[in-house]
């Protein structure tokens, strides 16, 4: 009988124990997410009826695109890269995905140092249950916020661009005028944004299922505690 309980509760640590560890690996894996995202060079892609420049794809931070040159009468074609600064014309949703993930990135390193602090409390001699909750309510509460931030990101953008009218407008020496604008194309912003986005509640759930554990194991030892102190009465 004590071998069975021996196992049974071993069993339950080790189910314990690959619950902090998802919750802590979803929070770096959306963490590692939020910053391709943030970097990456395809939030829009445009195709223009130029002969000079065909395709812009468009970062946070820089647009792209090839451009062929004539070097001593060979034609040479080389990306170029373009910061997307004060003398463009930015519009509302590209303005705020750059402040909403920059801010997401930021907020992310909190989570994941709260819920080390956690699994490093949880295994201590005498666990305090209060500040591991603590610890859990501020990770479920950022990550809740950053996954938020990052959805509304892709998704305004990705429904400003292809469904509505961006305001988003190339400066005056730019080799290419929007004018000529004749396609907008589908990215993996967006997709890969709302995967994101759900990774982040995944993490939340496994963190505010991680509360309620703590709570009902504090309720269950304060019972017990109870139950001692009369039966020694």
């Amino acid at each position: 009988m004590d071998f069975f309980t021996l196992d049974k509760q071993r069993f339950a640590n080790g189910k314990e124990c690959i619950f902090k560890l998802t919750a802590f690996f979803s929070s770096l894996s959306a963490f590692v997410f939020e910053i391709v995202i943030a970097n990456s060079q395809s939030w829009r892609l445009w195709g223009f009826d130029d002969n000079i420049v065909k395709f812009v794809s468009f970062g946070l931070w820089e647009a792209h695109y090839s451009q062929e040159f004539n070097v001593s009468g060979t034609i040479t074609k080389m990306l170029v890269h373009t910061p997307i600064d004060s003398t463009w014309s930015i519009s509302p949703e590209f303005l705020y995905a750059q402040n909403l993930m920059v801010g997401t990135i930021l907020m992310n390193p909190i989570v994941l140092v709260c819920s080390a602090m956690a699994i490093k409390i949880s295994y201590m001699k005498h666990p305090y249950v209060e500040l591991q909750i603590y610890c859990y309510k501020v990770c479920a509460l950022v990550l809740c916020v950053s996954g938020l931030f990052t959805f509304v990101s892709v998704s305004w953008n990705h429904m400003v661009d292809l469904y509505g009218q961006t305001t988003l407008d190339f400066p005056p020496d730019f080799p290419v005028k929007k004018e000529a604008l004749i396609n907008k194309y589908f990215t993996v912003v967006f997709p890969f944004g709302v995967l994101t986005a759900t990774m982040s509640l995944f993490g939340v759930i496994n963190y505010l299922s991680e509360i309620s554990n703590l709570k009902l194991q504090s309720q269950l030892k304060a019972k017990c505690a109870s139950k001692f102190t009369k039966q020694e009465v």
